[in-house]
């Protein structure tokens, strides 16, 4: 790791905590039931939705009956999404004209958006209205976002609350967590956006004249659109010259700050935060960062205060901070060295006053290594999937240690709710581990911790390695799925690996050399995004609901801390450990396999 690559981790971690103690202390009053302190207006905003839509708030939701609100609240969402692109051809706010979607696109692009993964295998610019990205999309963000808040706070009112039957309303914590964190957070952040250059219209796209042609070839086609071929069977040739551009343009910022505060990922551009119109600016490029980890860790200071005890919300962003500093240093480390396969070609990887030095292929000069990796680290670790960097490029480590944050469960600080939640399931696994090797009755926050709550953590902890592996293993098996393989080999194997790891964990990143926009990979992907979702969330509900019946124990001399070093000390343990024996093999066959390649040759 460079000086700069020190300094910028250590800055934002500083910001970081500094944004999100706040904010986690407020979010945690927007979880309770009394009225917002100053927000009273807000507050009639939040009644006439209800009055709206026929519901009432005040009425109390088991664990089952949240469960299946919300599933069919996500199901009903897909289909909206589904049918949106499906009609776009004949819909408003289209200056491009663009065609419908694909079925099969549609499909996983629905699935994608509504599982809070926001997998792309389209482009854009190229295939999406106005009306689809706005409507269809940014709505989805912030309803997939609202979804894991909703999650997490059912959650932590299970540990909290003293023989009820009730973890909330499901209905109440959507319109609260929109109407009150996410909204007014993307609003002030578009606006900050756009004062970086992030642009935000409705104007068609614009052909510009370039002020150096473009000589290039394609292959010459007949009327059908088949290949004109010479005497030796070769693609006939035409030359072309580009004398334009098309640049283009769209609401941008409304969309991009949604996309990170909830961390969607989802990029108005095929190049996504690597495109200068979505992140212009080194300070947007910041801010972009911030706004992935912001709420994921708000979120652990609300968890403290909802259960009466900071020190649990210190103790979880403690074991997420120490795993993320420690992969990100290795990440930055691996990028930072010059790649072999380019120093035989005399290429000067040094880093220098004019060069940020190390491996800069499929990296923006703007950002450079540090800034790059750095962003790389977090978008993994949140399960956002926005880049600014194509990790497809990376050097074999550093691409190895985005699949590791995405494979340890995105609990490393994780997706909006969705990372608190995990955590929690590997916390209720770690005391249930140090209560055996006591001889104690396993208790967290005072809920003792029984057969019932293990059987749905395993569930919840293990459903995602078996989507993924399953998935992987099936792509290499058959010709739909090595048929998208770009680069044969270990790194081919890694770009499979890599899509469903992503999938399966709702990240949405991809190692763009894997061509997944194809019937098999949209359907396999899609089913690996709705189970790797839901199926997580029907067993936390469970739990918290199970939580929630049971009485909350005094803590005595014979109570396991779960607040100090050693319990932080055993939950990253427990966190790697898991990952680690259930990935370990996959590694080996991908990335170290390729690293090992690339420097013995």
């Amino acid at each position: 790791m460079t000086t700069q690559s020190i300094l910028l981790l250590v800055l934002f971690l500083v910001v970081l905590l500094a944004l999100s103690y706040p904010l986690g202390l407020y979010m945690a009053k927007v979880a309770g039931d009394a009225p917002v302190p100053g927000l009273g207006w807000l507050q009639k905003c939040e009644n006439l939705l209800y009055r709206w839509a026929g519901l009432s708030n005040d009425k109390a939701m088991g664990w089952k009956g949240y469960a299946i609100a919300l599933i069919v609240f996500n199901t009903l969402g897909a289909l909206f999404v589904y049918g949106l692109q499906r009609l776009q051809a004949i819909l408003p706010f289209n200056p491009q004209g663009l065609p419908a979607i694909t079925p099969d696109s549609s499909f996983n692009t629905a699935v994608s958006f509504v599982a809070n993964t926001n997998w792309q295998g389209y482009s854009g610019e190229q295939a999406m209205s106005y009306l689809t990205q706005m409507l269809g999309l940014a709505c989805q963000n912030f309803f997939s976002a609202a979804t894991g808040i909703a999650v997490i706070f059912a959650l932590i009112r299970g540990f909290s609350s003293r023989s009820s039957k009730s973890i909330g309303n499901l209905w109440v914590d959507l319109v609260r967590s929109t109407l009150y964190i996410l909204l007014p957070l993307s609003l002030a952040l578009s606006v900050v956006f756009m004062g970086e250059g992030v642009i935000q219209n409705f104007s068609p796209y614009k052909e510009v004249t370039l002020l150096d042609q473009v000589a290039y070839e394609t292959p010459k086609t007949t009327a059908d659109g088949q290949p004109v071929l010479d005497a030796a069977g070769k693609p006939v040739m035409e030359a072309q010259v580009a004398k334009t551009q098309t640049i283009a343009m769209g609401p941008v910022a409304s969309q991009e700050s949604i996309k990170m505060l909830g961390t969607n990922g989802g990029g108005f551009f095929n190049a996504n935060s690597a495109h200068p119109y979505e992140n212009p600016t080194v300070m947007s490029n910041f801010l972009q960062m911030l706004a992935i980890f912001l709420i994921p860790a708000g979120l652990c200071f609300t968890f403290g205060r909802m259960v009466g005890d900071m020190r649990q919300g210190w103790a979880v962003i403690a074991a997420m901070t120490l795993i993320f500093v420690a992969l990100t240093a290795g990440v930055m480390g691996a990028e930072q060295q010059a790649n072999p396969a380019l120093q035989t070609l005399g290429v000067d990887q040094q880093q220098s006053s004019l060069q940020s030095g190390g491996n800069m292929e499929g990296k923006e000069t703007r950002f450079g290594i540090s800034s790059s990796t750095l962003f790389a680290a977090i978008t993994t670790a949140a399960s956002c999937g926005a880049v600014n960097s194509m990790h497809d490029s990376y050097m074999p480590l550093g691409g190895m240690v985005p699949l590791l944050l995405m494979q340890f469960g995105e609990v490393i600080f994780g997706g909006v709710g969705t990372g608190l939640y995990g955590m929690l399931m590997f916390a209720i696994l770690a005391v249930f581990i140090a209560g055996l090797m006591i001889g104690r009755t396993p208790e967290y926050l005072g809920k003792k911790i029984q057969a019932y709550e293990m059987k749905m953590v395993s569930l919840a902890i293990l459903v995602t390695p078996a989507l993924v592996l399953t998935g992987t293993a099936i792509a290499v098996m058959v010709d739909a799925g090595t048929a998208g393989v770009a680069n044969p080999g270990a790194h081919g194997f890694s770009e499979i690996l890599y899509a469903f790891t992503s999938a399966a964990n709702n990240n949405g990143s991809a190692f763009a050399g894997l061509s997944a926009n194809t019937p098999f990979y949209n359907v396999m992907l899609a089913i690996a995004m709705w189970f790797g979702r839901f199926a997580v969330i029907v067993p936390v509900l469970a739990v918290a609901g199970s939580l929630a019946n049971k009485q909350r124990l005094t803590a005595n001399s014979g109570t396991m801390p779960t607040h100090g070093p050693m319990f932080i000390m055993l939950l990253i343990g427990i966190v790697v450990l898991v990952g680690v024996l259930n990935y370990v093999p996959a590694l080996a066959l991908g990335p170290v396999i390729e690293h090992l390649q690339l420097f013995t040759q």
